[in-house]
C-alpha cells in the first residue's frame, strides 16, 4: 500500500544527486517494516477469517472491530515513510514526479484489484462491466491520502528551518503548515457530514440470489447532520458523485440487527428488513476519503519526530504521550455519544481512536526492536513489511489462491486449496471456524512471510 514499500531510513546527508541508482542505501528503521508487515498479516487475517469469526471482521456500523484497524494503520504508516522518503530527494521537482508516478501506479492497482475485473479466487472469472465497475477502493484510498500529505511535505520544505536544538514544542512549529492542512480537511469534513441536506433516494437490486433483484427501492430519509446507515451525507456524496452502480455490493452493514436475524454473522435478510439493507454503500467513498487523510497527517507527525529527535527516551515521550492523547480523546468521543466510532464514516472519533493505538503500537514495536534488539522474534513480520505489496496483492487479493484453483479435477471446488482447507485444518480440527483460522495463520499468512523472507534473501522486492 502507499509506500507499502516505503525507503524508510535516517541519518540521510541532505546534499544526494538526482539519480536514484546513485542515492545510499542507508540503515532501516525495522520497528516500521514490522509494522507494516503485521498490518498486512492483520489484512489476510481479517479478510479470510473474519466470516467465521465476525468480532475480527469490520463492525456493522458503529464500534470498531479488530479488521477496522488495518486501513488507519497503513495509511499512519504512509504517514511515517513520506518524511524518511522523500528526505533522500532533496529536488523539489524530482520528488513532485516521483510522488505523482507512485500515487498512479496505487490508482491503477486499486481499479486492477477491487474495481471488479478479478473475481478471484472463488469464481474462477474475469472482466468487469464497466457500467458497475467499482471506482474506489483500499489502494485508491491510500494513494489520494499519499498524494496530498506528500505534496504538502515537498511544498512545505522551504518554511522548515533547521532547529538547531529540537524540542517537542518546536516540531508542532516546524510543520505547522501540516497541522494548518489537517485542520482545513477536518472542518470541511464535518461541514458536509452535518450540513448536507439529505434527500429520499432509490436504488435498484442488482442480485440474483435477492427476492427483490430488479425491484427498485426507496430509501426514506429528508434529514440533516444524521449518521445513521441509510441517510447519512457519506452515502450520499457517493451517490451522487460515483453512482449508486460504481459502489460496494456487499457493505458491512448487511450484518446488522435491523438486517439480519444472523447478526453479527452475514445471513439472509429479516422479512421485515428495512430497504436500505440491499443497498450498495461505499467504505472508502469521497467524504470518508477526505477525513482518512487526517490518519496520514498524524503519522507524517511521528516520521518528524524520529527524523528531528535524535534519542530514544525523547521519541518515546512524545510519541506515547500524543498517542495516549488521541486515544482518550477518541474514546471520550464515542462515550459520550458525541461523535460515534465508524470506519464507514471514518468519523474524527475513529480517527483519534485509531491512529492512537497506531501511535502506541509502533512504540511497543520500537522499544522492542529498535532498542533492545529483538528483531528475530518478528522476522516473519519484517520479511512480510519488506515486500508487503507482493504480499498484498498475492495474499490479501486472493490472486495467488485464484491461480491455484484454476488448476481443478472434474469439479472447481476439487483444487489443491480447498483440499488443504478440509483434509488438513478443518477435518483435524473437526470445526470449521477454527480450521480456517489455522489455515489462514499457516497456509496463508506463514506461507507468505516464508516466501517473502526468501525473496529478502535474494533482494527481490516488488516496489511501487
Amino acid at each position: 500500500m502507499a509506500e507499502i514499500k516505503g525507503e524508510h531510513s535516517l541519518n540521510v546527508s541532505e546534499e544526494l544527486p538526482l539519480s536514484d541508482k546513485n542515492l545510499p542505501k542507508t540503515k532501516r528503521v525495522a520497528s516500521l517494516d514490522i509494522f507494516r508487515g503485521l498490518t498486512v498479516a492483520l489484512m489476510i487475517l481479517v479478510d479470510d477469517a473474519g466470516g467465521q469469526w465476525p468480532m475480527i471482521g469490520h463492525a456493522p456500523w458503529n464500534g470498531c472491530n479488530l479488521a477496522d484497524f488495518v486501513m488507519p494503520f497503513f495509511l499512519f504508516i504512509v504517514g511515517m515513510a513520506i518524511p524518511l522518503a522523500l528526505k533522500r530527494i532533496p529536488n523539489r521537482l524530482l520528488a513532485v514526479k516521483k510522488v505523482i508516478v507512485r500515487t498512479l501506479k496505487l490508482l491503477f492497482w486499486g481499479l486492477l484489484l477491487q474495481g471488479g475485473f478479478s473475481h478471484a479466487p472463488d469464481n474462477l472469472t474475469y472482466g468487469v462491466d464497466m457500467k458497475h465497475i467499482r471506482w474506489c477502493g483500499i489502494l485508491q484510498r491510500i494513494a489520494l491520502a499519499y498524494l496530498v500529505v506528500a505534496l504538502v511535505e515537498i511544498f512545505s520544505r522551504s518554511a522548515q528551518a533547521r532547529d538547531p536544538e529540537p524540542t517537542h514544542l518546536s516540531i508542532f512549529k516546524l510543520y505547522y503548515w501540516h497541522w494548518l492542512v489537517g485542520a482545513c480537511i477536518l472542518a470541511v469534513y464535518l461541514a458536509l457530514l452535518y450540513g448536507i441536506h439529505v434527500p429520499d433516494w432509490q436504488f435498484t437490486v442488482h442480485n440474483p440470489d435477492s427476492i427483490y433483484n430488479g425491484t427498485t427501492l426507496t430509501v426514506t430519509c429528508g434529514v440533516r447532520g444524521k449518521l445513521d446507515p441509510p441517510c447519512n451525507a457519506v452515502g450520499y456524496i457517493d451517490r451522487e458523485v460515483i453512482g449508486i452502480n460504481h459502489m460496494y455490493k456487499r457493505p458491512a452493514w448487511r450484518r446488522s440487527e435491523a438486517c439480519t436475524e444472523n447478526s453479527p454473522y452475514e445471513g439472509p435478510f429479516k422479512k421485515n428488513a428495512p430497504s436500505w439493507c440491499y443497498a450498495p454503500f461505499e467504505p472508502e467513498g469521497i467524504l470518508s476519503s477526505i477525513s482518512a487523510i487526517l490518519s496520514t497527517i498524524i503519522g507524517l507527525h511521528f516520521g518528524h519526530v524520529l527524523i528531528h529527535l535524535q534519542d530514544h527516551p525523547s521519541r518515546l515521550k512524545h510519541w506515547l504521550l500524543l498517542g495516549l492523547a488521541l486515544l482518550t480523546s477518541g474514546l471520550i468521543l464515542h462515550f459520550t455519544h458525541a461523535i460515534p466510532l465508524n470506519k464507514q464514516l471514518y468519523t474524527l472519533s475513529y480517527v483519534c481512536v485509531t491512529s492512537g493505538a497506531a501511535a502506541l503500537l509502533f512504540s511497543a514495536f520500537y522499544i522492542m526492536v529498535d532498542i533492545w534488539g529483538l528483531t528475530f522474534l518478528f522476522l516473519p513480520l519484517k520479511w512480510i513489511g519488506m515486500n508487503a505489496m507482493l504480499v498484498y496483492v498475492m495474499a490479501a487479493e486472493g490472486i495467488f489462491a485464484g491461480f491455484i484453483n484454476g488448476w481443478y479435477y472434474g469439479d472447481p471446488h476439487n483444487t489443491l486449496v480447498y483440499w488443504i482447507q478440509k483434509h488438513v485444518f478443518i477435518k483435524v480440527w473437526h470445526s470449521t471456524r477454527v480450521g480456517i483460522l489455522l489455515y489462514v495463520i499457516f497456509a496463508e499468512i506463514l506461507f507468505w512471510a516464508v516466501v517473502a523472507g526468501i525473496l529478502h534473501r535474494l533482494g527481490i522486492y516488488w516496489k511501487l
